[in-house]
């Protein structure tokens, strides 16, 4: 009857090859695994964690500064001992003072300055070389210190004994004024020790092979020049070369905040006399402290601990060289 049919719906043709299926077959296998865990940030490709980490790479990878510093160093092979002194002051006074140059390195015209005129000429006297270096150069070689366009090469510092110290005074005819420092490290300590003593006509400065830091480019550098007019001296045992001092007739003042006599007060002053100063903060060790005849102290506002050491033995050089001159003015 029309209208009442029922639509069969579709009908497998006879003779079709395809027969039914279940899921894909594994067509899709692949990408139903997944790809694995995420990779880190830095890793993906296009990133911008990627790209830093690929201009790092690239940074580390290309020579840095100091790297080209010690290639250049090493160019110009200063042998091992040698020490470099720079800046215009230090250079000029070791030349006055005779030290040896081995070479003169130069980023200026000496006609800049007549210290360096006089730096050329103490070379040409010696045979030493005067090379023309670029700045660059000048910062390998003083290790980037405020070299001035100007160094030299000097040999290893050519230490003495306190025992010379002591003879030398003697023979100038002078009140032998010796300085020795009880495990000082610090080279600016050590330079400024040198400045003061050249200053308040000390003559000379004693220091322990060990535990303490010796004549370096630093330490000539802070100097000004003075590492090359006061002499140091070296020894083993700094104990036994106070003994040795004061069988020979000096007395032994130590420094230190906690001293029993203000400095302005020792009763020594115009005799022959070593001033000892100990490290800053630890100060003078016990064998030292034991050795000396007395300890002085340098009166100071409550509001402060303590002095630097090289501030301390500079005062303590002025106060002496003042006493000094008073006794002679009065005798």
């Amino acid at each position: 009857m029309p209208g009442n049919e029922q639509y069969p719906g579709a009908k497998r043709r006879p003779g079709s090859k395809k027969g039914p299926t279940k899921g894909s077959g594994g067509n899709r296998r692949r990408g139903l695994e997944g790809k694995g865990p995420t990779p880190r940030a830095e890793d993906r490709v296009g990133h911008p964690r990627a790209r830093a980490k690929a201009r790092a790479e690239a940074r580390a990878a290309a020579p840095t500064r100091a790297r080209q510093l010690e290639k250049i160093k090493r160019r110009f092979g200063i042998p091992e001992g040698h020490e470099v002194v720079c800046g215009r002051n230090a250079v000029a006074e070791a030349a006055r003072a005779g030290v040896p140059i081995e070479r003169v390195f130069m980023a200026v015209p000496a006609s800049s300055d007549d210290r360096l005129g006089a730096v050329i000429r103490r070379a040409a006297l010696l045979g030493a070389p005067v090379l023309e270096t670029t700045r660059l150069d000048l910062d390998a070689l003083t290790d980037e210190a405020a070299h001035q366009g100007v160094a030299i090469e000097v040999p290893a510092y050519d230490y003495v004994l306190a025992r010379d110290l002591l003879d030398r005074a003697r023979a100038a005819g002078r009140v032998p004024l010796l300085v020795a420092l009880d495990q000082v490290t610090d080279p600016h300590n050590l330079g400024a020790v040198l400045r003061s003593a050249g200053a308040f006509g000390a003559d000379g400065v004693i220091i322990p092979g060990r535990r303490s830091v010796g004549v370096t480019a630093t330490v000539w550098k802070v100097s000004a020049g003075a590492a090359a007019r006061v002499p140091v001296a070296r020894e083993t045992n700094l104990v036994r070369a106070l003994e040795a001092l004061k069988t020979e007739g000096c007395f032994v003042v130590g420094l230190d905040g906690q001293g029993s006599t203000a400095l302005e007060d020792i009763p020594v002053a115009s005799s022959p006399l070593v001033l000892v100063t100990g490290a800053e903060g630890t100060g003078l060790s016990r064998l030292v402290r034991q050795t000396c005849d007395l300890v002085a102290s340098i009166p100071i506002s409550s509001t402060v601990e303590s002095l630097n050491a090289a501030v301390a033995t500079g005062i303590s050089l002025y106060e002496v060289d003042r006493i000094r001159r008073g006794a002679r003015a009065v005798g």
